[in-house]
């Protein structure tokens, strides 16, 4: 399951590229509607889910939950556009809700892969742990070596005992503004046939 898809780009290449059935839930229609045709345009199928994700209820549990959840702060200066404002600022979806309701949807030996604001890894780690969901392996994205990082990357397991790996980070641009050859190799994987928001291709 891809928790507040979007347009659906995540769960898609994961779809492309495994031998999954997937699912997406967004709160946004218009989101969805997107989504929707971005699988339809690859020829896959996909179930959608409008609402949400702190009040979806599905018999179904899954083996992965994956998301790229909205975790701007909402002391900070926002976006009057409804639609971005939604998509990034973390009230939308707290993340104490958010973890507590990954863990009701979870298999029992289930992953969650989500990115978030790197600033909060202390409230990130405390919330997975309360609720048993452990960080086996922790990746922090920097723009460049030399900046702060704002952004880390969690794979966490339901009930592991695993000691949580710390990898090495991935760095976004070398020091001539390039992409390096890891974030070049991983947008060269991840090119697909989609709309972006807009319904321009």
């Amino acid at each position: 399951m891809d928790v507040g898809c979007g347009v659906g780009i995540i769960s898609l290449l994961l779809s492309r590229d495994f031998p999954i059935k997937t699912s997406i839930v967004d709160k946004q229609e218009k989101m969805l509607v997107y989504a929707e045709h971005n699988y339809l345009v690859n020829s896959m199928n996909v179930k959608a889910y409008s609402g949400d994700f702190a009040l979806f209820s599905a018999d179904e549990k899954f083996d992965f939950i994956v998301s790229n959840p909205p975790f701007y702060d909402s002391r900070v200066t926002q976006s009057e556009d409804e639609h971005l404002n939604i998509a990034r600022y973390a009230h939308h979806l707290p993340l104490d809700t958010f973890v507590a309701k990954v863990k009701k949807q979870l298999k029992p030996r289930g992953w969650f892969i989500f990115c978030y604001d790197a600033k909060q890894i202390d409230l990130l780690l405390h919330h997975l742990k309360i609720n048993g969901i452990n960080p086996e392996k922790i990746r922090f994205v920097h723009s460049k070596i030399d900046r702060e990082s704002k952004l880390v990357m969690i794979a966490a397991r339901m009930n592991s005992k695993s000691m949580t790996q710390v990898m090495a980070p991935l760095v976004v641009f070398d020091e001539k503004d390039n992409y390096t050859l890891e974030a070049a190799g991983a947008f060269k994987r991840a090119d697909t046939h989609s709309i972006k928001g807009d319904f321009e291709e």
